[in-house]
């Protein structure tokens, strides 16, 4: 074309965009900023900035938003909001705060802009003080606001917030959103209350693949594989187009509930049935499926059948599966792996240092932790959040910093007392093996997640339902002394870690040991 206006080179840098040709909507946005047709206006620099978040290209950013500031559109809602999104996108969360607290007209659009970012890279509380900022500010939630916000609550397992929300959600009629009516489905089933999200799930007469994909999930969550096979059934039945998603959800609940069969079949209906070709998740699915199941050597011969680089995941899931059937062997071969390609990440050297520990090659875990100390890696510290009346309690190990805490570690005693009366023995092969025995013993029952559970037998009424979240696995002895904890109290304890839930109830997990 001779002559090309702002709206067509616009036109261009969105389309492109949008079409995944991020390189060239950038390059038509640079051609148009070096003076090479017509002049850059808000339109383009709004256009322009989610191709620079795809590319994850921070330095063209700054440039963007320095060029926004020189042209004057700086305090334009649209590319206040753009820029928000960029810096979420790139997880640069400071610098989306400082952006959003400059504009002077905040509108809905930025809002839900700084609250999606919070939730999108993990900052759940601050996503949940904010919405409650926006509530004091009179500003009216949208769907999307309140989709993030599910979110959130999702992730920090906030379930009375949750439900709070879902009261917010009918007194503004949202209840006939789908995007809603799933995202409180997720809610629920991550907060630990399946049977509702199964409930709201039955309510909804049009159900998306998603919507059937959060509901796979969530039984896959709780380690309920045989309903979430029938469900994956039903929704090939519905007619409901299946996606890789779907794929991903039910070989989830395949793997969490020891459906090795069923999850191979599924695996190869995949590609011959439904014509997807299994991508990295669907093949570390597989590989957790056999190695969960001990079929280690089985998950080898996977492995060396997948084209090209297996990748970190799958050798990361392997490693897994070798702590949990003491395969020394094999684990050694795939920290080889993940230490080469992925050698600042400190949960391997942790897992191959506790895989040798309980096989008592304690110069081999003290090899693995002294490479561990030279790379002056860290391991993310463990910690377990319990709901109190609305209030979030957070514990770390050893942790005195509650205004209860001698009361709780009292309780604590007097569990311990009880539990080893009825035959519980703590499960200290994984310890640091230059230490006693009987401080290994100390170090296991001061754990977070017995802190949790201790604090919230003090604080509840006999009977009530105990929930907590841990941010990591649960160890083998906090899921044992659960189980002991639940039989000595009658209480059920629900506890959310990395991987899934554990119902504890009468001395038994509905996980069935098989996690």
């Amino acid at each position: 074309m001779p002559e090309r206006d702002a709206v067509l080179c616009n036109t261009m840098v969105s389309g492109l965009g949008r079409s995944s040709r991020f390189e060239d909507s950038i390059g038509i946005f640079r051609r148009m900023v070096s003076g090479d047709g017509p002049k850059v206006d808000c339109t383009t620099v709004i256009s322009v900035l989610p191709a620079v978040a795809e590319l994850q290209d921070m330095r063209l950013g700054l440039e963007v938003h320095c060029l926004a500031i020189k042209l004057g559109f700086y305090s334009h809602v649209s590319v206040l909001t753009g820029l928000i999104s960029l810096y979420s996108k790139l997880n640069e969360m400071d610098s989306a705060r400082r952006t959003f607290d400059e504009s002077s007209e905040k509108t809905l659009a930025s809002w839900n802009a700084m609250i999606s970012g919070y939730a999108q890279n993990g900052l759940t509380e601050a996503a949940v003080s904010l919405f409650q900022e926006m509530q004091m500010s009179n500003v009216s939630p949208n769907p999307v606001t309140i989709t993030s916000i599910l979110s959130a609550c999702a992730q920090l397992g906030a379930l009375s917030l949750g439900q709070w929300v879902h009261g917010l959600i009918k007194s503004n009629k949202f209840d006939s959103n789908i995007y809603v009516s799933t995202a409180l489905i997720d809610m629920y089933a991550k907060c630990g209350s399946i049977v509702e999200a199964r409930r709201l799930f039955e309510s909804i007469p049009n159900k998306n693949d998603v919507t059937w994909n959060a509901m796979i999930s969530g039984y896959g969550l709780h380690g309920h594989g045989q309903e979430a096979l029938k469900l994956f059934h039903e929704m090939v039945s519905s007619g409901t187009p299946l996606t890789r998603i779907t794929f991903l959800s039910i070989l989830h609940a395949c793997s969490h509930s020891g459906l090795v069969k069923e999850g191979e079949q599924i695996f190869k209906s995949m590609k011959r049935d439904h014509g997807f070709e299994p991508i990295s998740e669907h093949n570390a699915c597989m590989v957790d499926i056999l190695g969960r199941a001990g079929k280690l050597k089985e998950a080898l011969d996977f492995i060396e059948g997948i084209p090209g680089d297996p990748g970190t995941p799958i050798w990361s899931t392997l490693l897994g599966a070798c702590m949990v059937h003491k395969d020394t062997n094999v684990a050694r071969m795939a920290s080889e792996k993940l230490f080469e390609s992925d050698p600042g990440n400190m949960g391997y050297y942790v897992l191959m240092s506790n895989i040798y520990s309980s096989d008592k090659n304690y110069p081999g875990a003290a090899f693995v932790r002294q490479v561990a100390k030279k790379r002056n890696l860290s391991k993310t510290p463990g910690c377990t959040l319990i709901e109190i009346h609305q209030k979030p309690h957070v514990f770390k190990a050893g942790d005195w910093s509650h205004p209860l805490s001698r009361a709780i570690y009292a309780e604590l005693e007097r569990l311990n007392g009880k539990m080893k009366e009825a035959g519980y023995q703590a499960e200290t092969m994984t310890s640091l093996h230059d230490v006693e025995e009987e401080e290994k013993e100390l170090m296991v029952n001061v754990h977070s997640e017995k802190l949790a559970i201790a604090f919230g037998l003090l604080s509840t009424e006999p009977g009530t339902e105990i929930r907590i979240f841990k941010n990591l696995r649960i160890c083998l002895d906090c899921h044992t002394a659960s189980k002991y904890i639940s039989r000595v109290t009658q209480r059920v304890i629900v506890a959310r870690d990395a991987n899934r839930f554990h119902r504890f109830e009468d001395g038994v997990c509905s996980c069935g040991d098989y996690w």
